[in-house]
């Protein structure tokens, strides 16, 4: 990608762009924090980019580091209380004056761990992106919303502010191929993680773009010759990472998938509940389908895997729920069918059957544990992660049966078990190493039922 990048700066002025979730989402950014990608983004001069919601994954102390590091400016108009980010950038190329503001999804708070947003509030984008050009002056050649709100949200921004020329996007990782036109707004997104380059040429005079082309340009290429000095920079923190993520931990006797796990049972969401369950020594136990991050394949599993997998440090704890309470959980969990929602339930030690066409609320229509039908008013132990528990996914029932304060519990008597030393990730890996040889099945512990 930075080869293609300088070819195309040579050809005329440009902006490189990045439409946030940069520092979370593969081990090699992971494993430092996202301090790798910060460096490869400097190296490849980076004009500017918007925070995602996983940049706040590794908590507040970690992304003002990277912003530290940061040798371009981070933007977000719309988050209030977090020191060295920007609401918006001034900058010149090509004879222009460019006004680039920067956007993140209100979501965020539900989407990472609460305490990682502890302090801070998320504004309208609408609003936000209002405020700032109210604040503009002179006004500028070419407006600019760098977005991490996703595909609908930025048409909606478009048609509720006049005077965006361009939204570069992300968040639903929508691959558009040719600029899409809403009113007199150009969004494009650039798909996900490094597939293509988005390129949008344009021409403006006095204000207005007069002419415009967009494609994607897949990087992938043999005829595109590697940047050397971000090539350096990759084989260095390789060097770094090799021990650890190349290290063998066991065998994957099946194909553990991961896809799916927002919106219907797979055997890798099985096999992490199972090992909660285990590990909490619960009657059951819960995660959501949007924690398991990618595939496990037949075969040596590596460390690496592992930190693909589960990415985030979710802690284990387990609680008491009464039956009725335990079937208002999956009720949230079934709230939001569209394929994209996190709070998807992969479960263990319980079966469950729901009505997808019921309103919600009125969705699950059996529930057993250990084989038994759940009765309303008797007591069950339940295990999740802290994530959960602290209403991430939108999970506020179980927040507000176990209360949490800054990730951790809140003296309860509901409180069975709380892991603070080793999060699911290190628990998983505890047990493939023990088990050596590890296998999984989908068993019709969900099921649609009319």
């Amino acid at each position: 990608m930075a080869a293609e990048v300088n070819r195309l700066r040579e050809e005329c002025p440009t902006l490189l762009l990045a439409a946030g979730d940069m520092i979370q989402g593969h081990p090699w950014a992971n494993l430092f924090e996202g301090r790798s990608t910060i460096e490869v983004l400097n190296a490849m001069q980076v004009s500017a980019m918007v925070l995602g919601n996983h940049e706040f994954d590794f908590g507040q102390e970690a992304l003002k580091k990277r912003s530290e590091e940061a040798r371009f400016p981070i933007l977000a108009a719309n988050v209030k209380g977090l020191k060295g980010i920007r609401p918006y950038m001034i900058t010149e190329a090509g004879g222009l004056r460019i006004a680039v503001i920067g956007v993140v999804t209100e979501n965020t708070p539900t989407a990472t761990h609460p305490k990682n947003v502890k302090g801070l509030s998320f504004t309208s984008p609408i609003t936000a992106v209002r405020e700032v050009l109210r604040g503009l002056a002179p006004k500028p050649d070419l407006l600019i919303i760098l977005s991490h709100l996703g595909f609908p949200a930025d048409q909606r921004l478009a048609k509720a502010v006049p005077g965006i020329q361009v939204i570069v996007g992300g968040h639903t990782h929508t691959r558009i191929e040719t600029p899409v036109q809403a009113d007199e707004t150009l969004i494009v997104q650039a798909w996900e993680h490094g597939k293509v380059l988005g390129l949008l040429d344009l021409t403006v005079r006095n204000g207005k773009v007069l002419d415009y082309e967009g494609r994607l340009i897949p990087i992938q290429q043999e005829s595109i010759k590697p940047d050397p000095r971000i090539t350096k920079i990759v084989e260095n923190y390789n060097l770094k990472a090799k021990t650890i993520l190349e290290e063998v931990i066991g065998e994957a006797l099946v194909d553990l998938q991961a896809q799916g796990s927002r919106m219907q049972e797979t055997n890798l969401g099985n096999f992490v509940a199972d090992i909660l369950r285990e590990e909490t020594k619960a009657d059951a136990a819960l995660i959501n389908g949007g924690g398991l991050r990618d595939d496990i394949l037949k075969g040596p599993i590596r460390g690496r895997d592992l930190l693909s997998v589960l990415p985030f440090r979710n802690f284990p704890l387990s609680f008491k729920v009464k039956g009725h309470e335990l079937k208002a959980i999956l009720e949230h969990g079934f709230s939001n069918l569209s394929g994209g929602a996190g709070g998807y339930p992969q479960v263990s030690g319980m079966r469950v059957t729901y009505n997808p066409t019921a309103p919600v609320g009125e969705r699950v229509n059996g529930l057993w544990v250990k084989d038994k039908p759940v009765e309303p008013e008797a007591w069950y132990t339940l295990a999740t992660y802290d994530f959960l528990a602290s209403g991430g996914d939108g999970y506020s029932i179980i927040a507000d049966l176990i209360s949490l304060k800054d990730g951790y519990p809140v003296k309860n008597p509901r409180l069975v078990f709380f892991e603070s030393g080793r999060d699911i990730r290190e628990i998983t890996e505890a047990y493939i190493r023990t088990q050596k040889k590890v296998s999984a099945q989908i068993e019709g512990r969900i099921r649609i039922s009319q």
